[in-house]
């Protein structure tokens, strides 16, 4: 019976996290657009807010990637420690590291193509 409900739940996450970062996603960005345009309304200069360039979004990716990895690496490295198993999964960690590195140089590549 345990285990039931163990897959069970694990199902309903996989499906009910994407589906609620999804809806607040969506929520804030109408509660967003239904802020500005009230202010408009009112006569309220409203300032757009720029767009990321294409160098800042794979920058930050890199930067999110990068570090999630190594910090991932980091702590089965340190429960490998104690628990030899555990100490494999540290491979997991350079699937994200080289998604990172991958959009590092892409920013680098962006950023070369601009100024060209």
């Amino acid at each position: 019976m345990e285990e039931g409900i163990t897959g069970l739940v694990a199902v309903t996450m996989l499906f009910g996290i994407p589906l609620a970062a999804m809806y607040a996603y969506y929520r804030i960005r109408k509660l967003k657009t239904e802020e500005k345009l009230a202010a408009i309304a009112r006569g309220v200069s409203v300032p757009l807010e720029p767009e990321l360039s294409q160098v800042a979004r794979s920058r930050r990716s890199g930067i999110l990637l990068t570090a999630g990895a190594v910090g991932f690496m980091i702590t089965f490295a340190l429960i490998g420690r104690t628990e030899p198993d555990a100490f494999k999964v540290v491979a997991f960690g350079a699937i994200p590291l080289a998604l990172g590195l991958g959009f590092f140089l892409d920013a680098a590549l962006v950023r070369k193509d601009l100024h060209a």
